[in-house]
């Protein structure tokens, strides 16, 4: 299990939960943070105990978008960040969820700040809890900057245009309700509790069979610019094979037999 100075990496059971961890900064992201995050996405993609993801920040924040300086890298203890930076200079959009998906579902556990940088990384996950205090916004446009993280394509397939184009124009924050009302969040919860909420629901997803999970999290984004014609023949390709699955025999079983099913990815 990794993790640098800026991101923990923890397991609860079949859930892999990675954090943000620089709140004296708002869980600004930093290069450590990052090298961690990618680190993390790849632990999840390649260790099949592993069913589902949360994704919090540590104190009050989620993430308050990045840190110009942290993530300069300067100074020796910055040097095998560094490194891998320049061998993989892709690195920092894969961590960010712009050029990388895991297979495995991520859950974000949002609470205070997710801004910016927090708001792009949040577009790349697929199911998102707040705690009622929590705010969003991309607050690029306010200082002559472009928000380059994804969300000028992501924002407008995940929410309404028009509040994509508000959102993206004019940098304003937008409370957890308000997030919730226009699509960009599915639950709001007291403040201290999204993590614990994001736990349910993975629990609820890593009692359900990993093949079947994995199979249907890649059909919705794969079928999503379809056509509806190419977008339903992809998914009997994409779903068929599930079908003759020894997990998909067990779900079945399971079912008749009355008792919980114990897949095995197979």
């Amino acid at each position: 299990m990794g993790g640098t100075e800026h991101l923990t990496v923890q397991r609860e059971g079949a859930t892999l939960v990675l954090t943000l961890n620089r709140p004296e900064a708002k869980n600004a992201l930093s290069l450590p943070m990052l090298v961690g995050l990618y680190d993390g996405w790849l632990e999840a993609d390649e260790d099949d105990e592993i069913r589902s993801i949360v994704l919090t920040g540590a104190g009050d924040a989620f993430c308050a978008g990045m840190d110009l300086k942290a993530l300069a890298g300067r100074g020796m203890e910055g040097r095998q960040y560094r490194d891998r930076l320049k061998a993989d200079p892709d690195l920092h959009w894969k961590a960010m969820l712009r050029h990388h998906r895991p297979r495995k579902p991520v859950i974000a556990a949002v609470e205070g700040h997710c801004v910016a940088g927090g708001t792009e990384i949040l577009q790349g996950t697929d199911i998102r809890v707040a705690g009622e205090s929590a705010t969003f916004g991309l607050f690029e446009v306010k200082r002559g900057l472009f928000p380059i993280g994804g969300s000028t394509v992501r924002l407008q397939r995940q929410i309404p245009r028009t509040h994509a184009l508000e959102m993206l124009l004019t940098g304003r924050p937008y409370s957890a309700r308000e997030a919730a009302g226009i699509g960009l969040v599915g639950h709001v919860v007291p403040d201290g509790t999204a993590r614990h909420k994001a736990l349910e629901i993975a629990e609820l997803i890593n009692a359900c069979g990993p093949l079947a999970v994995e199979a249907v999290k890649a059909s919705v984004y794969e079928t999503a610019e379809m056509t509806e014609t190419e977008g339903l023949a992809a998914e009997l390709t994409r779903g068929w094979p599930i079908f003759d699955t020894a997990d998909a025999k067990e779900g079945s079983r399971a079912f008749t037999e009355k008792r919980p099913p114990v897949y095995r990815r197979a």
